[in-house]
């Protein structure tokens, strides 16, 4: 039985590969991206835990804050004066903000910073506010 086989019409076989990856050969990132604070949160023991990447930074550099249902993260990483050949390390200030779950109590709030990573963690209060029902009026 013979194998069909497809010949080759280009001189160099890998430029098609070459044209089907060339938007993401040049894909940039975007600002939002570049100074952006990357995280993942979860509950675990009644406490929401917030945690954060932010490697290479001092704790002096890191701001927590809470208020009005939002913790947000700020930090500003400082680009040491040397010449450079090549850097890909985002300096400047980049910051994270996202919405406390309900019933998070603002006064409990906790933080850590260890080999890079910020760990926040809110207390969540045992009292959970129940649907209520509302009234529709007509015209008036």
């Amino acid at each position: 039985m013979a194998t069909l086989t497809r010949r080759q019409r280009f001189a160099f076989p890998e430029i098609p590969d070459w044209f089907e990856n060339l938007p993401a050969r040049f894909a940039m990132p975007t600002m939002g991206d570049l100074y952006t604070v990357r995280i993942e949160d979860y509950t675990e023991d009644d406490r929401y835990v917030v945690r954060a990447e932010l490697p290479g930074m001092a704790p002096e550099d890191i701001d927590v804050l809470v208020g009005d249902g939002v913790l947000t993260v700020r930090a500003e990483r400082s680009e040491k004066d040397v010449t450079k050949n090549h850097s890909e390390i985002r300096y400047g200030s980049m910051s994270r903000s996202v919405s406390l779950p309900p019933g998070a109590d603002e006064d409990d709030v906790k933080a850590d910073y260890t080999d890079g990573m910020l760990t926040v963690s809110v207390g969540l209060g045992t009292e959970k506010r129940e649907a209520k029902h509302v009234e529709i009026r007509h015209g008036g």
